[in-house]
């Protein structure tokens, strides 16, 4: 889905980005960080258009123009085959590396944000979980997706469904609007982490959930990983330490925050970079915090 690095202290930019953010320099290396996976997202939307295959292969940015092979990707991230069937054609885009509604745990009536909503997938099976009482936002970056995503909405006929244009730093979302945040991917290309959680924070409702599939660093990233634009753009150049996230989420507020790495999904992130050894050092996991309050849930 949507969603290069900055320089050789990226990562650690990011580890400390209440401090750097406020200096100029810093906010130039992050536009241009956005401003690369953007590019990439916008080729992965205008291919999957015009039939082509993705020009980065072999990564969570899509690998294919054939259905039955985003299929196959998509199952492997753990979709159902009744899943894939609930949504428009061209919505699958073989995207991500998980599934968020496995932990996202939606209920009808609840309104669900997606961070980096690409061609719409994830909103479209949210939508079918929330029900006509229920509203999904999806937000992007990239002005081609957010196209697609309208356009696949439309074919849809997905009324309780809406694509906004964002940055996830900065999402055009009120204060205490989402029930669930989802995510799948795409916390992970963004140079300002700790701003996506504050923001995250900040629009959920008291006892609001953040459900994320994205991929993790499980021992320190090698400086030529962490500054290469496909790897970056592809979901692992740019990943933090699990220590690291859980430090952001908790300094955002999060509470209830759990971190599970996924190790069966070595299998298909090794297909991402099958000339690098990135199974050594990065994994899928799935996030989940709460936004403290909401009352009690007992009767």
């Amino acid at each position: 889905m949507s969603e290069d690095c900055c320089g050789s202290d990226c990562c650690s930019d990011i580890e400390s980005d209440g401090s750097s953010d406020s200096k100029g320099t810093k906010h130039h290396e992050h536009d241009g960080h956005r401003q690369q996976v953007r590019d990439a997202y916008a080729e992965v939307a205008n291919s999957s258009n015009n039939g082509d295959a993705c020009g980065i292969e072999s990564s969570c940015c899509g690998v294919s123009d054939d259905t039955a092979i985003n299929t196959l990707i998509s199952t492997r991230l753990g979709y159902s085959e009744e899943d894939l069937d609930k949504v428009p054609d061209g919505a699958d885009m073989g995207l991500g590396c998980g599934n968020p509604r496995a932990i996202a745990s939606l209920k009808p009536g609840e309104v669900v944000v997606d961070l980096g909503s690409g061609g719409g997938f994830d909103c479209f099976l949210a939508a079918h979980e929330v029900g006509e009482s229920g509203h999904v936002i999806g937000i992007d970056m990239t002005p081609d997706m957010l196209s697609k995503a309208r356009n696949n909405a439309a074919k849809g006929k997905f009324a309780n469904v809406e694509f906004r244009l964002g940055e996830i730093e900065y999402l055009p979302v009120a204060n205490d609007t989402a029930d669930v945040i989802i995510s799948n991917c795409v916390i992970n290309l963004s140079p300002n982490k700790q701003q996506v959680f504050n923001d995250t924070f900040r629009i959920l409702k008291p006892g609001g959930r953040l459900a994320v599939s994205d991929v993790v660093a499980t021992i320190e990233l090698p400086e030529a990983m962490r500054n290469d634009p496909a790897l970056i753009a592809g979901c692992m150049g740019n990943a933090s330490l699990i220590g690291d996230l859980a430090k952001m989420m908790k300094d955002a507020g999060f509470e209830q925050i759990k971190i599970e790495p996924k190790d069966e999904s070595k299998d298909f992130i090794r297909d991402w970079a099958p000339d690098h050894n990135v199974t050594d050092y990065v994994v899928s996991a799935s996030i989940e915090g709460v936004k403290p309050g909401g009352g009690c849930c007992c009767s």
